[in-house]
């Protein structure tokens, strides 16, 4: 009988330990997950600020071509013409 009550005894440490170790780990894991949430958090701040930067990025490449430097001439002249045949195409849409 004292072999069993030893089994048992035995058998409820090991539960409790392994009850301890889940905690841990569950507490781990909660902690690994707020860390994540913050990173996507701040890896999405930062895709919003590069993406405001590279729209920046090519209003000052416009404003330095229209200000006439001779190397973004060429490429004002393509946008100007994209731009009017744009405008064409909206004022023909609308004629018809």
């Amino acid at each position: 009988m004292s072999e069993i009550a030893e089994i048992f005894g035995s058998v409820e440490i090991r539960i409790e330990k392994l009850l301890k170790k889940l905690n841990s780990l569950e507490n781990d894991l909660a902690q690994h997950k707020e860390e994540l949430n913050k990173a996507e958090t701040i890896i999405n701040n930062q895709k919003s600020e590069i993406d405001a930067l590279k729209k920046e990025c090519e209003s000052l490449k416009m404003a330095n071509s229209l200000l006439g430097s001779e190397e973004n001439k060429r490429d004002t002249k393509l946008k100007i013409n994209s731009l009017i045949r744009e405008i064409d195409y909206c004022i023909a849409q609308l004629s018809d």
